[in-house]
């Protein structure tokens, strides 16, 4: 059974940081292209970053050079390191894990509240 937890949420002031972090169990996790997403209230959920299963990443415009993905393949965990937030990067923070190997495999974490503000 595949399981995605994530931690590291809280509370910040504008301008802090955060490292989220996201451990799989259960699957190939080198395999899999690990995403974290974000959902503020009243909005859309959104791609925020992407690692490839050889560590290419890529990033949605509104956090390029403040938030940085990695993986830790021998510890079957992603990370997301925040650094200068803001308090619209308020939202609750999902990590996916995707690949397509004939069928679509997809999964998510429970997500993890982070909230930025005085």
């Amino acid at each position: 059974q595949v399981q995605l937890v994530e931690s590291g949420g809280g509370l910040v002031q504008p301008g802090g940081s955060l490292r989220l972090s996201c451990a799989a169990s259960g699957m190939i996790f080198s395999s899999y292209v690990m995403n974290w997403y974000r959902q503020a209230p009243g909005k859309q959920r959104e791609l925020v970053a992407a690692i490839s299963s050889g560590g290419s990443t890529n990033y949605v415009d509104s956090v390029k050079g403040r938030f940085t993905i990695s993986r830790d393949n021998a510890k079957n965990t992603v990370y997301l390191q925040m650094n200068s937030l803001r308090p619209e990067d308020t939202a609750v923070y999902y990590c996916n894990a995707n690949k397509v190997q004939w069928v679509v495999f997809d999964y998510w974490g429970q997500g993890t509240q982070v909230t930025v503000s005085s």
